[in-house]
């Protein structure tokens, strides 16, 4: 396999990559988002041959190689998504007027399967889950349950994704007694609020004080979630820690394979299902841009939003542990 190192080509392609990214980085996507944009845009033009002087060399025939070289030794979801920020980059080359056409309908893109949830097996393993975690483990190091049990019940009460999570701030949990709600950076720049319940608020709460014990003063432009020495929680320590929560609570055998996070997340989806919420109030607090690709976008009100959310399972131990 050929190393991954993102060389930068010549320099003109290279200041169009950056105005792309400059134009997107307005959108407020998380830092991973944008370097994932950079790798796959610098990645398949290291496979073009010739190498490539303007955009203008980029001919259907020429990305059609290229991609044909990228895609021999990776998956087909790295590859869609490298063709989608092919795609991206030149639909702004055609909007700024450096090129008359996007070529990219002449490359094929991949066809994905469409993945089947993976939520945690177990009917009480999510509760399980929970209680475990809100013990202090004498075994760690430095236990911080308050700050576990946030992390655990974000994904399994709201649903955020990984880079949601890490993208949080402490002011991101805002509104009057009764209409709380998180206020989410969602994947593409999209963001959206979901509603959350008592519990989960008293969660946040809870978390918050034992942060300002450790630390002292919090600020709302703080990131909410940090590590055992105050610093933001990174990528892989927030990874880290799910793992060694389910570790603790002995359910690694009930995660799906390669889920991890986003077993919660699908566990969250799962049960406002299971307890009434209909498709497109699932699609609202998931984050999800539309219900299929042949539907439209349908709109649902905050009240109909919150009452999927109160009526989720797993909010009542968040209840009963405040």
């Amino acid at each position: 396999m050929q190393h991954e190192s993102a060389v930068e080509p010549l320099s003109p392609l290279a200041e169009l990559v950056d105005e792309f990214l400059a134009a997107r980085a307005t959108r407020k996507p998380s830092a991973h988002t944008l370097m994932a944009y950079k790798r796959d845009l610098f990645l398949v033009l290291q496979q073009a041959l010739p190498a490539p002087q303007s955009p203008a060399d980029l001919s259907p025939r020429v990305l059609r190689s290229a991609f044909a070289r990228f895609a021999a030794d990776r998956a087909p979801a790295s590859v869609a998504r490298a063709w989608s920020s092919w795609n991206a980059f030149f639909t702004f080359l055609v909007t700024e007027g450096v090129v008359a056409g996007n070529p990219m309908s002449a490359v094929d893109k991949p066809r994905m399967v469409a993945h089947s949830p993976k939520p945690l097996r177990g009917e009480d393993t999510p509760e399980e889950l929970l209680r475990v975690v809100s013990r202090a483990d004498e075994r760690q190091r430095d236990p911080w349950p308050e700050r576990d049990v946030l992390v655990v019940a974000l994904a399994l009460c709201a649903g955020l994704r990984l880079s949601e999570l890490l993208g949080l701030r402490v002011g991101s949990v805002s509104g009057r007694d009764g209409e709380r709600r998180v206020e989410v950076a969602g994947k593409g720049g999209r963001p959206r609020v979901v509603p959350i319940d008592g519990g989960l608020d008293a969660a946040v709460g809870r978390y918050v004080e034992s942060r300002r014990v450790r630390f002292g003063r919090v600020s709302k432009s703080d990131p909410l979630l940090v590590d055992r020495h105050g610093a933001p929680l990174l990528r892989g320590g927030l990874q880290y820690l799910v793992r060694s929560c389910f570790r603790r609570a002995g359910i690694g055998d009930r995660v799906p394979r390669g889920a991890q996070l986003h077993a919660l997340r699908h566990t969250f989806a799962t049960r406002l299902a299971e307890d009434g919420a209909n498709a497109s109030e699932i699609m609202r607090l998931l984050g999800h841009a539309s219900l299929a690709t042949s539907q439209n976008y349908i709109e649902v009100t905050a009240e109909q939003q919150r009452a999927a959310i109160q009526s989720n399972r797993t909010n009542r131990v968040l209840r009963e542990l405040a």
